[in-house]
């Protein structure tokens, strides 16, 4: 089990494939012969934070000039630090950047340009959020330049502005520079997001999915030393048109994860109030030492652990615990951890240390829950309280489980018997959510849908109150149920 310092920063050196204390630096080069060997030594010299290592993947985007050899000798000249990836045929700047990306093994990942408009130089302040698990996301601006950067097109800057002013306007943010080059991430989260654009439109898709994704986005002043079209410069009218259009579709559309379980998930946290009615049917039953485990982005998290000796929240996913160590990092008495319900190594340094431990749709995830909810005992002082939150009735198990990963789904004697067999006295079982139970046998076994309609959810969450009210009197079982168990 891994730990995260006091300052909450984790790496993911847990993700498969994925290498702690390393930079990625995207290049993706389409004729830039000239330019490229300089750019990509500026990038092998440039000062990085203490402890941080890097690896460059230049694509070549199916250049016609001799870009291909240039990146092919610099690659001889470093193995251990350049890989050169190549497009046979030109796809723009987006295809480039996503190539790269399924790629990248970085904890960090910046994207820079195979000209000589911007500096390494920056990357230390381009990095330092992100190092000090401030930001998920920074993006480096021209227009707070605190180093030089040459003046060039009105037309063009006002462009830039206005395309700017637009995406805040989709994003929900206050840039003052969305079309920078210089954008860093964690590289978990733009792994994890769906890219679709092949050219310049990749600046604004990505600056509306980080923010739906409700990352921290920080912005840096960067130097920028332009070029004319003479000099070679790509970007034009018709990509600033593009990028409107591209604006408009993201604004409109969610497409933020990969995952399908994950997107469930996602629409599923558009549901505030409903978080709230299931906080409140928990929070009773909580002490002041807290282990949750399950967390995901921490949407229950926010709602239950204020005001508590000592909050940890847990999850097996590296996404979502990267998520929480950012959401939270600032709050007191609290600790962001890898735990994985079914490893009993895992549970040794947390044995006896809790008074509640939270377990909501976990369970059902595990292939031998006997074991998870051993382990959840475990970490329980005597007297102690697990709340443990799974979906009932195998009789309405359809596509929407098999999406989500649920094995099972428990009759409440079966549940009642898993607690017992664990050393949890169950003192009581709460029936929660009888209201759905129609929709979700509708959309999962009939239908066989594998994901929600936001829309029927907007409206189930916008009466959550008459929910509350009528819950009880609904004639059939609910969807999901909740043992309290005490640690005997």
């Amino acid at each position: 089990m891994t730990g995260v310092a006091s300052d909450h920063r984790l790496t993911r050196s847990d993700a498969a494939g994925v290498v702690a204390s390393l930079l990625t630096v995207v290049v993706p080069v389409y004729n830039e012969e000239e330019f490229v060997a300089l750019s990509i030594e500026r990038v092998l010299r440039a000062a990085l934070p203490d402890g941080l290592g890097r690896e460059i993947i230049a694509v070549d985007d199916g250049s016609t000039d001799g870009s291909g050899e240039v990146l092919a000798e610099l690659a001889r000249q470093y193995p251990e630090m350049i890989r050169v990836l190549r497009h046979p045929v030109n796809r723009g700047k987006g295809a480039a950047i996503r190539t790269a990306i399924q790629e990248a093994r970085g904890e960090f990942l910046v994207i820079h340009d195979a000209d000589l408009e911007y500096d390494p130089g920056d990357f230390m302040q381009l990095l330092q959020p992100l190092v000090d698990a401030e930001a998920d996301v920074v993006f480096g601006s021209r227009f707070q330049s605190a180093g030089p950067r040459r003046v060039l097109y009105f037309w063009h800057a006002l462009a830039n502005k206005s395309l700017t002013t637009i995406c805040n306007m989709a994003a929900d943010l206050n840039l003052t520079d969305m079309e920078t080059c210089y954008k860093a991430f964690r590289t978990g989260l733009i792994q994890s997001i769906p890219l679709r654009s092949e050219r310049f439109g990749f600046e604004p898709e990505i600056t509306i999915k980080v923010a739906q994704r409700h990352a921290r986005v920080y912005e840096v002043p960067i130097s920028y030393y332009g070029r004319t079209y003479d000099e070679g410069k790509k970007i034009g009218l018709n990509d600033a048109f593009q990028a409107l259009f591209v604006v408009l579709r993201y604004w409109l559309a969610r497409d933020i994860y990969l995952d399908p379980g994950a997107r469930i998930l996602d629409t599923l946290a558009e549901t505030p109030r409903f978080n709230e009615w299931m906080a409140d049917t928990i929070r009773p039953f909580l002490g002041s030492r807290v282990l949750e485990i399950g967390a995901g982005i921490g949407n229950l998290t926010r709602k239950l652990s204020p005001r508590r000796k000592m909050y940890v929240a847990s999850d097996i996913d590296g996404e979502h615990l990267a998520r929480l160590g950012t959401r939270f990092h600032r709050r007191p008495n609290f600790e962001v951890r890898y735990c994985d319900v079914t490893d009993p190594d895992g549970f040794q340094d947390l044995a006896a240390k809790f008074d509640s431990v939270i377990c909501l749709n976990v369970v059902e995830h595990a292939q031998d829950d006997r074991l998870a909810l051993a382990n959840i005992s475990s970490a329980l002082v005597k007297g102690g309280r697990a709340i443990v939150l799974v979906p009932q009735d195998q009789s309405i198990y359809g596509t929407l489980d098999k999406v989500l990963g649920h094995y099972r789904r428990y009759s409440e004697a079966e549940l009642r018997q898993r607690m017992e067999e664990a050393g949890l006295r169950v003192v009581q079982v709460i029936h929660f959510n009888r209201i759905t139970r129609p929709g979700w046998y509708l959309n999962g076994r009939v239908l066989k849908k594998q994901s929600f309609s936001r829309i029927q959810l907007w409206f189930f969450d916008r009466l959550v109150w008459l929910w509350r009210i009528f819950e009880r009197w609904l004639p059939w079982p609910s969807v999901s149920i909740i043992g309290i168990g005490e640690k005997q």
